[in-house]
């Protein structure tokens, strides 16, 4: 199992996450299909998908305040009965709101993020860095509600009577569990954060781009996908798949040219911007959007070097006559 980097380049500034400032919007995509909303960006998206016979929820938002107000939302909008609760991954900011669902509310994920979901203490510490210092709306999260029932492989489908949703997972992206919630008659998924809007970057945390290029280019072969949720930011377009590929092979090979220049991890860090082909236009409406860019650009170029050293430090270690030269 993976671990999130914590290191961060000097001056880092992550997203905001403070949930006590967002509001959630309901925007129908289908019938009995709705994506909730957060505002303001990049506060947490969620959903709703009904059928005849039951509701499930996408993502249980950061604390059980968030949580009751997603519920309050599946009441509005259905009388159906809430019978499951997916998390697209493990990250608190999806999951701490686990505990404040009933009982009776299946919560599913898929075996990689239910087994990451293993330290409240280190998790919470961690997302405490992305709360504006509002760090006390993390204090009634006392216990990690763990899903209560997981899947392995790629797929696991569930009937809500008449409806058909799929629980996709197609390797290591944002995390090592990503899975979308894909809902075939629609045409429509919820991504969690594997995928942003065609017009974001992506943040690299634990998989390298490599194999976060290869899940996603399988994810956009294998779904007949027209509209995509994110967990953070606006909705995003099938052509998100080809702009966060070509990102990601650009960084990488923008990084390993600045590490055969000799340069130094904060160097590089310095040294390697943003391509313009994957820089915001100038009409992108988001407040802020433009700087939270350029510090993912940062923190995605400090752990891809990290990453490449750690793969030249264990092809030294592994040569042979390598103990011998220690």
């Amino acid at each position: 199992m993976t671990m999130e980097m914590m290191e961060r380049p000097s001056g880092y500034v992550g997203p905001n996450l403070d949930p006590s400032r967002v509001r959630f919007h309901r925007r129908e995509l289908g019938r009995g299909v709705i994506a909730v909303m957060a505002r303001p960006i990049p506060g947490n998206n969620s959903g709703i998908i009904f059928g005849r016979d039951a509701a499930l929820v996408v993502d249980a938002g950061i604390n059980g305040e968030v949580a009751r107000q997603l519920q309050e939302l599946v009441r509005r909008v259905t009388d159906r009965p809430l019978r499951y609760l997916v998390n697209t991954n493990y990250h608190g900011d999806h999951t701490f709101g686990n505990h404040a669902f009933p009982p009776d509310v299946e919560i599913i994920a898929h075996r990689l993020t239910a087994e990451s979901m293993s330290d409240l203490a280190y998790e919470k510490k961690v997302r405490r860095r992305n709360l504006g210092g509002h760090v006390s709306v993390l204090d009634e999260v006392t216990c990690w509600r763990r899903p209560d029932r997981v899947f392995d492989g790629e797929r696991l489908d569930l009937d809500l009577g008449g409806r058909r949703v799929e629980l996709r997972h197609f390797g290591p992206g944002n995390t090592p569990g990503d899975t979308l919630v894909y809902v075939p008659d629609t045409r429509v998924a919820w991504s969690g954060n594997l995928l942003v809007n065609e017009r974001l970057l992506p943040m690299l945390l634990e998989v390298g781009a490599a194999r976060y290029a290869e899940t996603l280019a399988r994810c956009s072969e294998a779904l007949d996908v027209e509209t995509i949720v994110p967990g953070h930011g606006p909705l995003a377009s099938r052509a998100a798949f080809a702009h966060a590929i070509g990102y990601l092979q650009a960084l990488l090979e923008d990084v390993r040219a600045a590490a055969a220049r000799g340069l130094a991890a904060e160097a590089a860090v310095d040294a390697v911007p943003i391509r313009r082909e994957f820089r915001l236009p100038w009409w992108f409406p988001i407040r802020r959007a433009r700087a939270l860019m350029r510090q993912f650009q940062r923190l995605n170029v400090l752990f891809t070097y990290r990453k490449l050293q750690g793969a030249l430090d264990g092809a030294r270690a592994a040569a042979p006559g390598a103990a011998r030269s220690v």
